[in-house]
């Protein structure tokens, strides 16, 4: 997965924005106000074009003039507007309530960093989080594909500060976001003291949140590490053992807090995974999800397929002249390559092959497979099984896609 480089933004406070002045307003509140306000605005202009090396010009002053009488009148009526509602609500402004809230601005609503429910806008989706974290080289990035795998939008080593942004983001995708899962560990360690105020904030805000922590005995560690030739990354000049025992320290905490903690001393990768099936896949089990893709064996076995078929035991529509201009996807040519011997044979014996071996990926915890089916070019023979294949999946439950790499090359 692609790393995104993320910065929190700060929160404007909310402010009332009226429609109109109040035509009751006090003459005397009006001066004042009209003058503190002018004398305010006058300075702070003054020093932002002495910063900015502005020249005050006749024009320029006369704008700022403009600008200043302006801003006198919008404040004046706010403090009108604030006198006569104590509560501190404007229906004019169309706004709820102070603070870090959503607030209505010319009919638009400004959100202030908060997930509310603005005036005639759903309320939204805030998505479910789980927090992966655990001591590095206990299988948190396995722990995290498989996440991915089911459905989740997986952020690795991101900094525990922008969690609660993340959340807020996936709310504001309409759906499109529902679950989250944030690695976090020591390789953040400049942000893992924000963990813990990230998750209060999380609280206040109620966000469904869990933590997972992966946790290794120090022996299965130290194997981990040598077997890949990396340091750890809290060993520094010491040994692995150091670095171990330093992580376990500053994660003890965390480990407390935890609501799945997993022992992988003794796992494999595919008893990892089966671990976070159980938890995370819900009710239904995972299922395959396969794509079937055709092409020509004159240009080259495709490099990410698992199971090859080859297709040029069929006679070749090439060399029927009325069928060459076409391909597998016309009636025509399917109908044709069908009608041969061995041709729907075939596709019953190689749907229940896929059965029993579908059965078998899903038990090691493989979700994806790519099927690739063969000919001379790619254009006929290969395109036809494709897509009778493709349907024949489709109507045993698996989720499938099609590829037709080189139709149309020829």
């Amino acid at each position: 997965m692609t790393e995104h480089e993320q910065h929190e933004q700060g929160e404007p406070a909310a402010r009332r924005t009226p429609d109109a002045e109040e035509p009751h307003a006090d003459a005397a509140t009006n001066a004042a106000t009209n003058a503190a306000t002018n004398a305010a605005t006058n300075a702070a202009t003054n020093a932002a074009a002495s910063a900015a090396g502005e020249p005050r010009t006749a024009e320029t002053e006369s704008s700022h003039k403009e600008a200043r009488e302006a801003d006198a009148r919008r404040t004046t009526a706010a403090g009108v507007a604030g006198t006569d509602d104590p509560a501190g609500t404007d229906d004019a402004a169309g706004t709820a309530g102070t603070g870090d809230e959503a607030v209505q601005k010319d009919g638009a609503e400004v959100n202030t960093g908060t997930i509310i429910e603005a005036a005639g806008v759903p309320e939204a989706a805030i998505p479910e989080l789980v927090i992966i974290s655990g001591m590095s080289g206990a299988g948190r990035s396995t722990a995290a594909k498989c996440l991915e795998d089911l459905g989740w939008f997986v952020v690795d080593n991101l900094p525990p500060a922008l969690i609660p942004t993340m959340v807020e983001l996936g709310a504001r995708s309409q759906g499109n976001v529902a679950r989250i899962a944030v690695v976090v560990d020591v390789r953040g360690r400049r942000f893992f003291d924000n963990l813990r105020e990230s998750l209060a904030d999380l609280e206040t805000k109620n966000v469904t949140r869990r933590i997972v922590f992966l946790e290794s005995s120090e022996d299965a560690l130290v194997r981990r590490f040598e077997s890949v030739r990396r340091p750890h990354p809290l060993q520094g000049d010491g040994r692995i053992v150091d670095g171990i025992a330093a992580e376990r320290e500053l994660l003890r905490e965390l480990r407390g807090d935890a609501d799945l903690v997993i022992d992988t001393s003794s796992l494999n990768v595919h008893e990892l995974r089966a671990k976070m099936d159980a938890q995370f896949a819900g009710e239904e089990e995972p299922e395959l999800r396969a794509t079937v893709m055709s092409f020509g064996f004159k240009y080259g076995l495709p490099v990410d397929a698992d199971l090859v078929a080859d297709m040029r035991f069929l006679p070749n529509p090439h060399w029927v002249p009325e069928l060459r201009q076409y391909t597998g996807l016309n009636e025509e040519v399917a109908s044709y390559v069908f009608n041969q011997p061995g041709a729907k044979e075939f596709l019953d014996r190689y749907a229940e092959l896929l059965h029993l071996i579908r059965t078998g990926y899903r038990r090691e915890g493989k979700r994806y497979v790519t099927i690739a089916v063969g000919c001379t070019g790619g254009k006929h023979r290969s395109v036809a099984m494709s897509e009778r294949l493709a349907a024949r999946l489709v109507s045993e439950g698996v989720e499938t896609v099609v590829v037709h790499r080189d139709m149309g090359r020829e």
